[in-house]
């Protein structure tokens, strides 16, 4: 037996749109991960000076 194709099977699924608790859940991941990247930047700038 062959097994599906996980591309057929997603082409199968109905469209869900996104709930408004996940767009805030992607927002607030998003944004902590660009504070954070920041934060390292300037920890990196301010400990390790070449």
């Amino acid at each position: 037996m062959e097994q599906p194709k996980v591309g057929d099977e997603m082409r199968k699924m109905a469209y869900e749109p996104l709930l408004p608790v996940e767009k805030r859940l992607i927002a607030w991941s998003f944004g902590l991960g660009v504070v954070l990247l920041v934060v390292l930047v300037l920890v990196s700038r301010a400990f390790l000076k070449a």
